[in-house]
Formats: structure tokens, sequence, C-alpha cells
């Protein structure tokens, strides 16, 4: 069925003939049959799951099927949602051990993001926690994947993007918790050195996550909110919850019923928003809720709305751990000069390179902002592109929908990632409209 279809930021849209496979026969022959790209819940934010040739829905692959208490050990099919995997195991104790800002994403997508979290620095991505992986390739094979056992194809699939094939299956370990409940440290920093001294000296941290000012200029530059997080023991909690750690109060979810008019994220309101966010973090531990820690824009299922029709440009990119300073420096100058009004501005400090090909963590600083879609904006970003080259580091392919070719130099795999799919024949075969605009 042709059906139009876009990723969150709603921009860009396409015209895909889509196929929801109910077995792993109808996988193979929907692969076998066109160039294909396989697609979770569309959660990434541009045209990485966008096929007009076809596209593979796996939302019907949402089983649970095997889970190993002793080892923490969880088998799934590829397209179980994690906030299914949290409903069902946390009050068994048990969390997932990285977990990207939304649990409204596909394990399936989770691997071929590579996701990162608040924990990367401590826990890397979600692929060094993977077991192994089932992949189904157009040539008819399902193939098994580990660190043992075609381990550079593993390597290919953390972090590429869904081109190598349709993800089954996986086993990942789980990680055992004993409360849903977060111990939060909010520190704030009034500069962009503050912010990073402050996430050096808090190395320990299991979580740690800023969201920074990106309008603030001059002495306030880089002015920042950090939270740092562990997960709560029973007697860490207020004396009501210590018997019943688990116990949590019906989530309200709520939806935005329209979507917002332009102006509503124009410079002065956004950097009205800034300062009394700002102004209202107090510094200072707390006890909550786990899941406001981890996914606080799950709260408003249509979040996205609040950008208007024409969408939004999510832009994140990693810089090397030397090169951090300076480079977030000028980035957040181009973006103040610029007027690029972005409330959601997240900076994280990430540990050690993944072992994925495509895979985008590196030891450094990564930055994360959301511009509306305008052309001024998209200006701005091809300027933001040449400061993160100039400083060698990468952009997030998840999060892309306008980079151009060139924007690969920030991924020295890449010849090696060619190569696998060269040697499984998946060249013309698994594409998206990012791989060939990216020429990957």
């Amino acid at each position: 069925m042709s059906k139009v279809l876009s990723g969150w930021r709603r921009y860009p849209q396409a015209a895909c003939e889509v196929v929801e496979p109910r077995s792993e026969a109808e996988v193979l022959t929907a692969l076998a049959r066109r160039s294909a790209i396989p697609r979770g819940n569309g959660r990434s934010y541009g045209d990485s799951s966008l096929n007009p040739e076809g596209v593979v829905d796996l939302r019907r692959f949402n089983h649970l099927l095997a889970f190993d208490e002793e080892a923490g050990l969880l088998t799934c099919e590829g397209g179980v949602m994690l906030a299914d995997i949290i409903e069902v195991f946390l009050p068994r104790g048990w969390f997932a051990p990285v977990t990207p800002g939304t649990r409204f994403v596909t394990v399936g997508g989770m691997i071929a993001s590579d996701v990162h979290g608040k924990n990367h620095h401590r826990a890397g991505s979600f692929g060094d926690h993977l077991a192994w992986i089932d992949l189904a390739l157009p040539d008819g094979r399902v193939v098994r994947c580990s660190s043992q056992v075609e381990p550079e194809l593993l390597a290919a699939t953390c972090g590429g993007m869904g081109l190598t094939g349709v993800i089954l299956r996986a086993a990942f370990r789980m990680l055992k918790v004993e409360s849903a409940y977060m111990r939060t440290t909010t520190i704030r920093t009034p500069t962009l050195e503050a912010a990073f001294e402050a996430f050096e000296a808090a190395q320990d941290a299991t979580y740690s996550v800023a969201w920074i000012d990106a309008l603030a200029s001059g002495r306030k530059l880089g002015r920042s909110v950090i939270f740092l997080g562990e997960h709560a023991k029973p007697e860490e909690l207020p004396a009501q919850l210590r018997a019943t750690p688990f116990a949590r109060k019906p989530e309200r979810l709520k939806r935005v019923p329209f979507d917002f008019p332009d102006f509503a994220l124009s410079r002065l309101p956004v950097t009205m928003f800034n300062g009394l966010y700002d102004g209202f973090q107090r510094e200072g531990e707390t006890v909550g809720d786990l899941i406001p820690y981890f996914y606080p824009l799950d709260a408003v299922l249509d979040w996205n709305c609040i950008y208007g029709r024409r969408g939004f440009v999510q832009y994140q990119c990693v810089l090397p751990l030397d090169e951090s300073l300076a480079g977030m420096r000028r980035l957040l100058e181009a973006i103040s000069a610029a007027g690029g009004a972005s409330f959601l501005t997240v900076l994280k400090r990430l540990g050690r390179e993944s072992f994925g090909h495509l895979s985008f963590p590196m030891e450094g600083y990564t930055l994360a902002m959301d511009f509306p879609t305008t052309p001024k904006n998209l200006a701005l970003l091809t300027r933001l592109d040449g400061i993160v080259e100039d400083h060698g580091g990468r952009i997030y392919l998840t999060k892309d929908a306008r980079a151009a070719p060139s924007a690969m130099k920030g991924y020295p795999r890449l010849d090696a990632f060619r190569d696998v799919r060269r040697r499984f024949g998946l060249a013309g075969r698994i594409e998206s409209l990012q791989s060939r605009r990216l020429e990957i």
C-alpha cells in the first residue's frame, strides 16, 4: 500500500510503498522483491526510514520472547517498543541498560541508531549491551550476528541506520534497579566553562545531562542547568514508598491539540522561556519518578506539533574531548548571533567510541538542538556543519535530514561500512532517502 510518511520532525515527507509483514517469511519476500528500508516507530527525525520503492514496517514484530532472570538477558523481536519493555520489566526490578530521550522507539531502531543516553560516559551505547541479533538479508538468509559470529556485520548494523537488513530478533542485557525512582542532583552553571567543569567533576555519576541556553550571549554564553542522576535505593525514598519501591502514580499523557503558529517559537518567546526555565531551577537533591527524568517530552504525545506545520529540524553533533570547549563556544556564538530559536538544547558528556562503523558517539561533548524549519535556520545549520568539521566532530545521522555528503567525513570507518554492504549484497537493495542523499 502507498502511504505518505515522514520522520518525527515531519520533514521531509515522501510517498512510500509500505509492507507490514507478519512473519519472517513475509519479511524475506519483501526484501527480495524491491529496494527497501526497515522502519520501526518512525521516531528518527529525518529521512532515514523513507524509501519510495519500499518501507518494511516492523511494528507487528512486537513480541517478547524470553528472559533469563539470572543473566538479565532479554530476547525480543525487533519491533518491540521500549515503552512496553519498561512497563513489563520495571515492576520486576529491571530497566534498559541504555535509553534515548524517548521510550516510544523500537528495539530495532535503537540498534540501528546505536542509541546513547545520559549514562554514555559510564555504560557506552546500546550496542555495547547486545548479546546477538538475527538479521534478515535480501538474498533470503537470516544471519545471527554477535561479537564472535559475523562481527563485522554486527558492527555495520549498530549505528548503520537500517542499511544492513531487517533486525528480526535481538538479545541484550538489562540493568537491575532497586526502585522506579531517581535521586537527582541539580547544578546551575553560569557559563559554558563552568558547565564543562561540573561535567568533568561528575564523571562518577551514573547519569548526567544539561539543559543549555542556546540564545544566551556574552558573559552568560552557555549558561546551563545540569541534572545528575542515580537509581534510588528503597531507603532513599519517602517513607510511604519504601515498602513498595516500584509503585508509581498512573501517567496522564497530554496531546498538543493543534499546530502552533510560526511566531510561537521566534526569538523573543524562546528567550523569555529560557530565562524563566533557568530561573525556576533550584540547586540541590530530590527524589522523583524515573520516567520524567529520562523522558520529559514523552508526557506530551504530539510535542512535534509545537513547531507548526512546517515541522522542525534537529541538529546534534559531537566534538572530540580536546576540541569540545572551543568548538561548543563557536557553535553557541553562531546560534545566538543568528537568533536561532532553540529551547530544546541539550548538552551531554560522552565516553569512549563505539565499535559500530557508523555509530555516533565519540569521547567528548554532544549538543542537540531543535529549530523550526525555515530557510534561515537551514542556512544556519550549514554553517554549523563547517564548525563541526573544523573541530573534527560528526553529526548524528538519526537526527539528520539535510546534510550534504561531505558530512560523512566525520565517520572514518565509512569505507569499512561500505565494504560490508558490498560483501553481503546490500548496496542498491537496502537503502533510504538518507543513504542516497549522503552517498553512503
